[in-house]
């Protein structure tokens, strides 16, 4: 009891560090400590403390990508840690229940959504001081409590996705005393949650792009709306009768016909410092050193380092250079460089597959296409994700830490939503040639006509592969294939992670 009392403790004090605006503003200036909730010019901060707290550490903390990514048949972990390999391979026993990075990543989630109460909570302060004439107030305070809905159900999204049935934290749930006794909701209540918060936040936020935003970056109508696309086709999964396809091609066509968005015409740049914030983005993690050579790094709102281990743990280990290099973890699998050549899928191979000598022999030598070279390695690791490299020639001039400084993070895109609109038409009887063809001819690969099912789940494999968000696998679940694809799966056991064994010994409602 003595131990449940203390990890409780731990928790409530991780998320009590979330109120009084979460954040150091994005200048650097010393955070306030008495708040003026009449002075309205502050009643961004709380928001900016959420974009900071969702990014820094916690949406891209190595951990939580390598749980997420290494579960699909693209990615496996590149190094002997007994939990990630137990997690590759499907296990849900002890290993995984008492393994610390699926602890590590559900207090993580867990403090955006309690950071999100937190904000909103001052928020609902500033609230009290704006008058019912004061429209233009109004709206921002809505636009305002939009973001950080968003965020907050964002991480309800990736929980689900990851641990199935879990709790809905809603503000009501910030009270100390109720941390430790929540209930879990289904994973199906939990999505149509997520789907009714998208509606408030496409109602109340900004009608652009990420990139024209006022705020550049910031979530807005169109962010909202693939979010709610997402939690549908979920929903949805193998049932083509489902009335939820109906939501996914709404939400998608209303992006599409939007006008707002364009794939950006260089697939391998993408990822790279020329795509950053181009209209292909839905959602980035910002991180940004300003261009300059000294100083701190910043993720949306406050200094991130942490942020950068998501390009350093993916980084090869390379002994060739002290600066493109890494601990080579989330490595690409065969099997991903083997279905992107039968496809002569060239240029996603170019972009994703980054090679470690030749079959990663240590005497040996790649030099990536941006003439970085990589060394093999003692482990004899091949390969490296080329989507998360970032080339020596695009870093700021005297930075030699690889932490991907002044490159984002892509976790939404465009192509994704080109993607999803033609699953559902073509889920529904309807031609989804134009969606699917418009992605091929960006990285040079022939249309196809009367485009199927199989073909269309086949193009999101090699379109998202490699990627950090658990798509690959999430597909394969919904479509009911993962049992036949991944070695060691099995259908209702491999479905999700299980719950942290040190949440089940705070909280017994959550076995």
């Amino acid at each position: 009891m003595r131990n449940n009392i203390l990890l409780l403790a731990l928790i409530i004090l991780m998320f009590s560090g979330c109120s009084k605006f979460l954040d150091r503003p994005l200048e650097n200036q010393a955070q306030a400590t008495n708040i003026d909730y009449k002075d309205l010019s502050l009643m961004y901060q709380p928001v900016s403390g959420v974009y900071r707290t969702a990014a820094s550490g916690t949406f891209a903390k190595w951990i939580s990508v390598a749980i997420r990514s290494e579960r699909s048949d693209d990615i496996e972990p590149g190094n002997d840690d007994a939990g990630q390999v137990a997690i590759h391979n499907y296990q849900s026993d002890v290993t995984v229940k008492s393994y610390w990075g699926i602890n590590d990543m559900w207090i993580s989630m867990y403090s955006v959504v309690l950071g999100a109460n937190s904000a909103l909570d001052e928020l609902e302060k500033f609230g009290k001081n704006i008058s019912a004439s004061d429209a233009a107030n109004l709206k921002l305070l809505a636009q305002y409590q939009a973001e950080v809905r968003y965020f907050r159900a964002l991480a309800h999204f990736w929980l689900c996705r990851t641990f199935g049935a879990v709790p809905i934290l809603g503000i009501e749930s910030n009270d100390p005393t109720t941390l430790g006794d929540a209930s879990k909701s289904s994973i199906e209540d939990v999505k149509k949650h997520i789907i009714e918060e998208m509606d408030f936040c496409i109602a109340n936020l900004e009608d652009a792009s990420p990139a024209a935003a006022k705020r550049v970056g910031s979530v807005t109508k169109y962010t909202a709306l693939m979010l709610k696309a997402k939690a549908a086709m979920d929903l949805a999964g193998n049932d083509n009768g489902s009335a939820y396809w109906d939501v996914v091609l709404e939400s998608t066509n209303q992006i599409i016909n939007s006008g707002k968005f364009s794939l950006f015409a260089d697939y391998y740049q993408l990822f790279k410092k020329p795509g950053k914030m181009c209209n292909e983005s839905l959602l980035e993690l910002q991180y940004s050193d300003f261009g300059k050579s000294t100083g701190d790094i910043v993720i949306s709102g406050g200094p991130g380092e942490e942020w950068g281990n998501f390009f350093f743990f993916q980084g090869p280990e390379n002994t060739y250079s002290s600066v493109i290099t890494g601990p080579g973890w989330m490595v690409p699998t065969q099997k991903a460089v083997d279905f992107l050549k039968s496809r002569n899928d060239s240029i996603r191979l170019k972009t994703t597959i980054q090679y470690c000598g030749v079959n990663g022999d240590p005497a040996t030598y790649a030099v990536t296409p941006d003439g970085d070279t990589v060394s093999g390695n003692a482990s004899r690791k091949k390969y490296f994700n080329g989507k998360s490299y970032f080339p020596r020639s695009q870093m700021t001039p005297d930075r030699v830490d690889y932490y991907g400084a002044n490159n984002n993070i892509r976790v939404m895109r465009y192509a994704e939503v080109l993607l999803m609109n033609a699953e559902a038409k073509i889920r529904k009887g309807q031609n989804g040639d134009a969606q699917v063809n418009e992605v091929r001819q960006r990285v040079k690969l022939a249309p196809l006509s009367q485009v199927t099912l199989q073909q269309l789940l086949e193009e999101r494999h090699a379109e998202l592969i490699c990627e950090w968000w658990g798509e690959r696998f999430n597909d394969l679940l919904r479509t009911d294939q993962a049992a036949a694809v991944l070695p060691g799966f099995v259908k209702g056991p491999s479905d999700y992670i299980p719950i942290p064994q040190a949440q089940e010994d705070v909280n017994p409602k959550l076995k």
